[in-house]
């Protein structure tokens, strides 16, 4: 009895040497491989990094801001104070103690502890600059006249 020769019913034609070298599923629950575009992957990238380092250079310009104007106000204070302990005073100011600022008719400054409304008609400046109180840090806090006939860049 002779045996037949066994003969693979697969086409040879229609088999892979290497299935998992193929650009595509080669099983039907195989995962399905494609081909990525470089260059849309690379602009997506880019963008997604602009975006990312923008909103962090914002929050910088926007603390950056804060910081400036902190810093002039402290500038502004530092010139205002130098200009109220170059007024003449009688007296040691006492920290947050309410004084007043004057020009006299000379142009020179005065601070007093007498307000606007307690002089009466013996009040012999040119004009009331500005209430100011004295802080901690020896700086002032000022408030200034606001009436239209006597207003001052002080």
């Amino acid at each position: 009895m002779s045996e037949d020769p066994f003969v693979n019913p697969i086409n040879p034609d229609k088999v892979a040497q290497n299935p998992g070298l193929l650009p595509y599923a080669h099983t039907a629950g195989g995962a399905v491989i494609k081909p990525e575009d470089t260059g849309k992957t690379r602009g997506r990238s880019i963008l997604a990094m602009r975006q990312q380092t923008d909103r962090q250079m914002n929050q910088l310009y926007e603390q950056m801001e804060v910081l400036a104007k902190q810093a002039k106000m402290i500038a502004d204070r530092k010139e205002i104070s130098e200009r109220i302990y170059d007024a003449a005073m009688g007296f040691e100011p006492i920290i947050s103690e309410t004084y007043y600022m004057y020009e006299k008719e000379d142009g020179s400054d005065l601070l007093s502890l007498v307000a606007p409304h307690e002089w009466g008609r013996s009040f012999k400046y040119s004009r009331y600059l500005a209430k100011v109180i004295l802080l901690a840090d020896h700086t002032w806090d000022v408030t200034y006249n606001e009436e239209p006939t006597k207003h001052d860049d002080f």
